[in-house]
């Protein structure tokens, strides 16, 4: 640019602390101060949800694999019982349910199922859990 453009060109000067600076009122800044901290609270709150949603998923999931593997167990314990059933019935043995092996497994079969049920009540109460409400604000309990 030569200096004949640079005088036509027209100059304004802009001071950026004048508009920065400008005077807000203090209800301007009150709710400033209250959307931002409702914005906070609820994103507390979101997390807080999604954190207690992430734990009680992870629970059932556990007393799911929990379950699975005592009824897999209550399936075994049945087959055993069916075997020693015929087996015993094969050796011509009577009275086949006072035997003591066959009084064993089905105590075991009814700990197994006991157990089975109880880690069921447990998925119940987890699933109908509700999430913890967030700690109000200091601004909140004031109000």
């Amino acid at each position: 640019m030569n200096d004949q453009e640079k005088q036509k060109t027209p100059t304004t000067e802009f001071n950026v602390t004048d508009e920065v600076h400008d005077e807000h009122s203090p209800e301007q800044h009150d709710r400033f101060r209250e959307t931002t901290d409702k914005i906070w609270g609820s994103t507390k709150h979101a997390w807080s949800t999604a954190t207690f949603k992430a734990n009680q998923y992870k629970k059932l999931v556990q007393k799911k694999i929990d379950i699975s593997a005592l009824h897999k167990k209550i399936s075994a314990a049945h087959a055993d019982l069916g075997k020693l059933i015929d087996d015993l019935r094969e050796e011509g043995k009577k009275n086949i349910m006072n035997l003591t092996e066959v009084r064993e497994i089905l105590t075991r079969i009814d700990e197994l199922k006991t157990a089975a049920a109880a880690l069921e009540e447990e998925v119940e109460q987890i699933r109908t859990e509700e999430a913890p409400h967030g700690e109000e604000s200091q601004e909140e309990k004031n109000a």
